[in-house]
Order: C-alpha cells, then structure tokens, then sequence
C-alpha cells in the first residue's frame, strides 16, 4: 500500500515583502538577513542612513532584495505615511528598542518616557500601520515583536525595562486575539543577553557576565544568529497555526 506522506510547510517566504524596524545593527540587522536569505523583500527602517544602506546593500549582494527607509518611528505620523505608501507589508518585526539599566531611585522621567515610548508605543503604531495596510489590501500578515526574557520575569536594575517588556507581550497577545478573524498573526520572540554592540559594552564587566551566566542554563550569551531561525519559522507557513505566543530563546533562564 502506499502512503501519502504529509509534507512539510515551506519556510521560504519567497513574493513576501517585510519590514524590519532598528534594522542598522544587532538583532534587527540580522533579522534583515534571515528574512532576505528566506527570498522575501525586505525594507530595513532606521533613523541612521550609512548603516542601513550598507546593510541593503550586503543583503543585495547575497542575492536577496532589500531597500530602505529612513524614519524615526516616534515621530508618528511621518512613519505612519511612510509605511502606508510603501506597504502593504506581509511581515513585520518590531524590533526597535533601547534600555536605560538603572535603580528606580535613580531613574528619571526621561529614562522612563524614552524606554516606554520606543520599546511599546513605537512598537504599537508601527503595528497599526502595518496593519491597517494589510487590512486595506484583505491580506493575511504576520507580526513578530522582539521582546526579552525581561518580559516573563524580573531584573535588577531593569524595572522600565521589564516594564515594556512585559507590556509588548501583553500587546502581543490581545493584538493576536483581535487579529486573528483576518488572518494576521502577531507573536514575540523573547531573547536571552545576546551580544549586540549595546550588550556587549554590559557583559565586558566580569561580574554581571558571571551573573548573566549563572542564569543560562546552556552556559553562554546568545548570538544574534541564535533568533534567526526563529525570525524565519515565526515569519513562514510552518508557524500558520502559531499566533498569540512568545517564543522564548533564552537558553534556559526563565525555566527556574
């Protein structure tokens, strides 16, 4: 007898075209890559344009296609037409975002204004453009928010930080509610310490490295290329019936 083997989802996202915010360096950068890798378009987002022109140029250059758009995603409205005149766009990755490690004693109304208003209200209105794009066009889509680790539990010294973290997955998850009945699923990836240009600068005092160590239970940092499969899973046809979660790729940290 012969059996019909089910087939696996593609993971290419090949005819796709993806929005990447914070796309110059770290995450975003390589989230830039992987999804180009996977053959969609991407548009990279940043204020700084050397770094994402350089960036779309390399993705060019390994075969994929890329361009840019050079906004400062606070400035709402401005970005907001932005997104709309160069949209629709099938995938999104929230991922611009910016911490202020301090006690809440020393914490100032400016340190607390600058991390909530990038890492969720940035995060929020750059969601809503996109999806009232995809709305507008009656297209499915998919919404990845980089959130942390820092959104499942608590840190020292990151008391704003796990703040709008926290409150990402919650925007993740009623996003994902009122999303679904269009086709549109929107989930988070929550990363561990990975060693971008701003962690790094962090994780050279052997202290808190040691300390950040003694929490991973795979005993290292992550590499940006750590969350570039999950990107690419998260964006494609393997993940359809995903919607509403948080993949954690933290090496262990929040399992106890």
């Amino acid at each position: 007898m012969t059996i019909s083997l089910p087939k696996t989802p593609s993971f290419r996202l090949d005819g796709r075209r993806a929005l990447v915010t914070g796309a110059g360096r770290g995450i975003g950068l390589a989230a830039a890559a992987a999804l180009g890798e996977a053959g969609a378009d991407v548009c990279l987002i940043a204020r700084t344009s050397s770094e994402i022109e350089d960036a779309a140029e390399a993705i060019r250059a390994a075969g994929g296609a890329a361009d840019t758009l050079v906004l400062d995603v606070l400035e709402t409205a401005a970005m907001r037409a932005a997104i709309l005149e160069r949209g629709p766009f099938d995938i999104l990755i929230n991922n611009a975002g910016t911490n202020r490690p301090k006690t809440m004693a020393e914490t100032t109304e400016d340190d607390f204004d600058t991390v909530l208003d990038l890492n969720l209200r940035a995060a929020f209105f750059v969601a809503q453009a996109v999806t009232d794009g995809l709305l507008g066009a009656e297209k499915p889509g998919t919404i990845i928010n980089i959130s942390s680790q820092m959104g499942h539990v608590g840190g020292p010294l990151r008391t704003v930080y796990c703040s709008s973290k926290w409150a990402l997955e919650g925007l993740t998850k009623s996003l994902a509610m009122e999303l679904a009945p269009n086709g549109i699923r929107v989930n988070s990836i929550a990363p561990t310490f990975i060693e971008t240009p701003l962690a790094k600068v962090m994780l050279k005092d052997p202290e808190f490295r040691d300390a950040v160590l003694s929490k991973i239970k795979l005993g290292r940092t992550g590499q940006v290329e750590d969350l570039m499969g999950a990107i690419v899973f998260l964006a494609s046809d393997a993940a359809a019936m995903i919607t509403g979660a948080s993949l954690l790729v933290d090496g262990g940290w929040t399992i106890g």
